[in-house]
């Protein structure tokens, strides 16, 4: 499927907050809009509750953890949406 938008989450080990507030937002977001969560090296459970959970959503991995702004940055390099 060819997505015009992505909609990028950044996660630092927020298995919690992802399985919490994923789901709304997957059900929110346009058929248009890839979903994707830029893991920023998490520690935690976040892949495996992303690979189990929610395999519908491309997840970046980072191999070290960059920041805020290092994290979006890497992550956004890796797409070529219109938006």
């Amino acid at each position: 499927m060819s997505y015009q938008a992505a909609a990028v989450i950044l996660n630092y080990n927020g298995a919690h907050f992802l399985k919490q507030f994923l789901p709304s937002v997957l059900k929110l977001t346009s058929q248009s809009t890839e979903v994707i969560v830029a893991d920023n090296a998490s520690t935690d459970d976040s892949l495996k509750v992303m690979e189990a959970e929610f395999p519908q959503v491309r997840v970046i991995q980072m191999k070290k953890n960059t920041g805020y702004a290092g994290g979006y940055n890497e992550a956004l390099k890796e797409l070529n949406h219109e938006f």
